[in-house]
C-alpha cells in the first residue's frame, strides 16, 4: 500500500507546478517599467540671460521683429473682446492672450536693446486689416473672426520659432525663442479650448521628405507585434507542450 501511494506525491507536485507555469505563460505580460510622464517645459532659468554672444543673422533679426509685431496687433485684438463678445470663454481667452503678450513684448524690447535691433511701433498693413475686421463685428461673428485670425497667425509663427530656437548661434535670441515658444504653445491651447477653431481651413502639414529606399516592412507584421499576437501564439504552443508532457508523465505513473 505504501509503495502504491508514493508516486502520487511527485505526480501531484508536477501537476500543480505545470498549472502554475501554464497560468503564468498565458497571463498578459506587463511592461518592464511604467511609461515615462511627459517632460516639463524647461524653465527660463535654464538659459542665461545672454549678453549677445554668438553671430546675429538676418533670420535672427527678422525673428525679433516678428515677435514684436505679434504683440502690436494681438494685444489690441484681445482688448477688443471686452464689449464685443457674449461668449465668456472667448472673453477670458482674449484677456489672457493680451496680458501675456504685454509680458512677451517687454521681453522682446529688452532683447532687441541688447542686440541693437530696431523694432516697429505699428502693426503691418495685413495685421491692421485683421483688427479692422474685428472692429466691424460683434457677438458670434466677432468670436469666429478673432479665433480664426489668431489661431492662423500662431500656427504660422510656431514652426518659425522652432527653427530659430534650434539653429540660432546667439544666446539672447535663443532665450527669446524659448520664451516665445512657451507663450505660443499656451495661446494655441487657449484658442483651441474655445471650440471655434476651423481645423479644416488650416494649412496642412508639409509632406515628408523622401529618405531613400528603406527595407520593406509588412504592415501586418507591425500590427501583430504591437498587439502581442506573435507572443501569444508562442505562449500557447509552449503551454500545449507542457500539458502534453504532463499527460505523458501521468500515463507512465499509472502503468507502474
Amino acid at each position: 500500500m505504501i509503495a502504491a501511494r508514493l508516486p502520487r506525491r511527485p505526480l501531484r507536485w508536477l501537476v500543480g507546478t505545470t498549472a502554475m507555469v501554464f497560468v503564468a505563460l498565458l497571463a498578459p505580460s506587463s511592461p518592464a517599467q511604467a511609461a515615462p510622464t511627459a517632460p516639463p517645459v524647461p524653465p527660463d532659468t535654464v538659459l542665461s540671460n545672454g549678453n549677445g554672444q554668438g553671430a546675429l543673422t538676418p533670420a535672427d533679426r527678422d525673428f525679433v521683429v516678428k515677435v514684436r509685431l505679434a504683440g502690436l496687433w494681438e494685444i489690441p485684438a484681445g482688448n477688443m473682446t471686452v464689449g464685443r463678445t457674449e461668449n465668456e470663454k472667448v472673453l477670458q481667452i482674449g484677456k489672457s492672450i493680451a496680458e501675456q503678450h504685454v509680458l512677451l513684448d517687454k521681453l522682446t524690447i529688452e532683447a532687441a536693446a541688447k542686440l541693437g535691433v530696431p523694432l516697429p511701433n505699428e502693426p503691418t498693413i495685413e495685421q491692421q486689416a485683421w483688427l479692422n475686421e474685428m472692429k466691424n463685428a460683434e457677438g458670434p461673428q466677432f468670436d469666429q473672426i478673432y479665433t480664426d485670425r489668431l489661431r492662423s497667425a500662431h500656427g504660422k509663427i510656431f514652426p518659425a520659432i522652432a527653427n530659430i530656437r534650434a539653429g540660432t548661434r546667439n544666446d539672447v535670441v535663443r532665450r527669446l525663442a524659448q520664451q516665445a515658444n512657451q507663450f505660443v504653445m499656451t495661446h494655441l491651447t487657449l484658442l483651441e479650448s474655445s471650440g471655434l477653431v476651423d481645423y479644416g481651413s488650416l494649412p496642412a502639414p508639409p509632406q515628408p521628405v523622401a529618405q531613400g529606399a528603406a527595407p520593406a516592412i509588412d504592415g501586418n507584421m507591425i500590427a501583430g507585434a504591437r498587439g502581442g499576437v506573435n507572443t501569444t501564439v508562442i505562449l500557447i504552443v509552449l503551454a500545449a507542450a507542457l500539458v502534453a508532457g504532463v499527460a505523458s508523465t501521468m500515463r507512465i505513473f499509472r502503468t507502474r
